[in-house]
C-alpha cells in the first residue's frame, strides 16, 4: 500500500482514526494495559478498558493521555504504534499523519505528540487545533471572513474558539470536560450516600441519567458501589435531578469559559455569532440539556453538530486533502 494519509483524533477518552477515501476506520478507548514488571503492553483499546479498576498488582490499566495532553510518553507511543498497525497493516511507505491537539498546548506538549507519532511510524506529522478540526467536521465553511463559534467538549479538555478565515481569532482551552463530569459524580455520591463508585459506573450514570437542565420526567438508575461505613457492596437508586446537582460545578466552569471567549471577541465577529449561533461538538456535549442551558445563559442559539463524537476526526480527515498544499509551503 502506498503511504496513506491518516487523520487521528488523539482524545483523552477515545482515539478515532480516519483514512482518506475510507472514512472512519477505528474508534477505540485510549486505554492501555501494561505489565508493570516487564513493561510489555498486554491490551489496548476496548480490551484494556474492560480491565480498568479490575487488575492485579502487576498489571496496570492506564490512560496515557490526561487533560488532552500526553502524560505517559512511552505508553502513548506504544498505543499509537498498535493503532497504526491495526488500521494500516504493513505500509509500503510510512503514512503521513495529521493529529489534532487542544488549542492552548505548549511547545513541549506539541513536540511530545510529534515525536510519539514519528516513533510510531509516521513519515511526517502535522498538527491541527481541535476547534478548527471540529468546525470543519461539523460542516462549517471556515474559509470565509465571518465568525463561527465552536465549543468542543471532549474527555479531557473543552476547547472554545471563534474561527474566521481559516484560523482561530479568540480561543480558550480549559481542563474541564467529560472526565471532570465523572469525577464530580463520584464525589457527589460519596458525599451524599457514603458510597464509593468507580470511574466506569460514574460514566454509565452520566450517559444514562445525566442531565444539566430540568427534565419534564425524572429518570432513575440503580448502581452498585462500596458502602464506606460497612465496607460492603450496596445498591442505590440515583435520579436525574441529583445528576443536575452533581454536575452543576463543572458545567458552570464551561459556561464561564464560553462567556470569557465571547467577551474577547471583536464586535463584528460577535454579531456574526449571534446570527449564526454556537456549534457544539465532542462527546461531552451530548449530556442531556447542555445545549439548552448554554442557550439560556448566553442568549445565542446553540446547535449540536450532527455526529458530535466524530466531528474532530472527520474534520482532521477533511484537512488531509490540503496536505500537499502544506508540503509545498
Amino acid at each position: 500500500m502506498f503511504g496513506q494519509d491518516i487523520g487521528i483524533d488523539l482524545g483523552t477518552a477515545t482515539v478515532i482514526a480516519y483514512i482518506k477515501g475510507k472514512g472512519i476506520v477505528l474508534r477505540e478507548p485510549s486505554v492501555v494495559a501494561v505489565n508493570s514488571t516487564t513493561g510489555e503492553v498486554l491490551a489496548v483499546g476496548h480490551e484494556a478498558r474492560r480491565m480498568l479498576g479490575r487488575t492485579p498488582g502487576n498489571i496496570v490499566a492506564t490512560r496515557p493521555l490526561r487533560d488532552g495532553v500526553i502524560s505517559d510518553y512511552t505508553v502513548t507511543e506504544k498505543m499509537l504504534k498498535y493503532f497504526i498497525s491495526k488500521i494500516g497493516g504493513k505500509f509500503l511507505f510510512a503514512p503521513r499523519i495529521m493529529i489534532c491537539i487542544p488549542s492552548q498546548v505548549t511547545e513541549v506538549e506539541k513536540k511530545a505528540v510529534i515525536d510519539a507519532a514519528s516513533n510510531a511510524g509516521a513519515r511526517k506529522v502535522y498538527l491541527i487545533e481541535e476547534p478548527i478540526a471540529a468546525a470543519i467536521g461539523a460542516g462549517i465553511d471556515i474559509s470565509k471572513p465571518c465568525g463561527n463559534m465552536v465549543v468542543d467538549i471532549g474527555g479531557g479538555t473543552t476547547d472554545i474558539a471563534v474561527i474566521s478565515l481559516g484560523g482561530s481569532v479568540v480561543s480558550s482551552s480549559i481542563k474541564v470536560a467529560g472526565d471532570k463530569f465523572d469525577e464530580a459524580i463520584v464525589r457527589y455520591i460519596k458525599r451524599k450516600y457514603n458510597v464509593m463508585i468507580g470511574e466506569r459506573t460514574a460514566e454509565d450514570l452520566k450517559v444514562n441519567v445525566g442531565c444539566v437542565y430540568p427534565k419534564i420526567q425524572d429518570v432513575e438508575m440503580d448502581i452498585r458501589g462500596r458502602d464506606l461505613i460497612s465496607g460492603l457492596p450496596r445498591t442505590i437508586t440515583i435520579h436525574s435531578s441529583e445528576m443536575m446537582e452533581a454536575l452543576e460545578e463543572p458545567v458552570n466552569m464551561i459556561i464561564d469559559a464560553v462567556h470569557g471567549v465571547l467577551e474577547k471577541t471583536p464586535p463584528e465577529l460577535a454579531a456574526d455569532i449571534s446570527d449564526r449561533g454556537i456549534y457544539m461538538t465532542g462527546g461531552g456535549c451530548l449530556i442531556d440539556g447542555l445545549d439548552k442551558l448554554l442557550q439560556e445563559k448566553t442568549g445565542i442559539n446553540v446547535m449540536v453538530a450532527e455526529d458530535a463524537v466524530s466531528c474532530v476526526a472527520l474534520g482532521t480527515g477533511k484537512a488531509l486533502d490540503n496536505l500537499d498544499r502544506l508540503d509545498r509551503k
